[in-house]
């Protein structure tokens, strides 16, 4: 009778909770209903302040953090202030230099764990990202958002000096040099002046 009594206990808290569409186990009912979302595509937490919905009530905070201004987390070691605890924890390490993700491939170290995840698709060769228009795909998720520039024609960097109109941020930078620097440099062959030496 002692034995099937703490039979029973042992079977109370191990009791999980299935996804049905999924199959995934959760311990609670609670993280299963959470969890269901991701199927039904449900985001009830909407933000009054600009109408953007989330899954879960966490993200919604998080997010109105953005148009509050509150930056409640300081680094005390530069003064620093973040949104979010985690975005400081991940600037911490620039002051530290701690690189504890270390790459088994070629041993180079990382400060997160998403960055070694990203450099090891380098190694693997695997491009998860695809482009839907042709088909084209990429490590990183921020560099296919790049590419659809090209298809889309899009150009959100504007100089505001010129007028110019380019795709990337990287582009943009690189022309804002034209008009900020000197021009030292002179080619013997042409004449032409440039802002640094190649």
């Amino acid at each position: 009778m002692n034995s099937s009594n703490s039979q029973k206990k042992l079977t109370l808290v191990t009791q999980n909770y299935q996804c049905p569409k999924c199959g995934k186990e959760f311990s609670t009912k609670r993280c299963l209903k959470a969890h269901q979302i991701i199927h039904t595509g449900e985001k009830p937490f909407t933000c009054t302040e600009c109408g953007r919905s989330f899954r879960q009530k966490y993200s919604l905070n998080k997010h109105q953090k953005i148009h509050t201004g509150e930056k409640p987390y300081a680094c005390t070691e530069c003064g620093k202030h973040f949104q979010i605890k985690g975005h400081l924890v991940i600037h911490q390490t620039i002051h530290t230099g701690v690189k504890p993700y270390e790459c088994t491939e070629c041993g180079k170290s990382f400060s997160q764990n998403s960055n070694l995840r990203n450099h090891y698709k380098i190694h693997t060769g695997e491009k998860p990202f695809s482009c839907s228009e042709c088909g084209k795909s990429f490590r990183l998720k921020v560099d296919l958002t790049r590419h659809h520039t090209i298809h889309t024609g899009e150009k959100p960097f504007t100089c505001t000096e010129c007028g110019r109109c380019f795709s990337t941020g990287n582009n943009f930078a690189s022309h804002l040099r034209t008009h900020n620097q000197e021009k030292p440099v002179t080619c013997t062959e042409s004449r032409k002046q440039f802002s640094h030496k190649d």
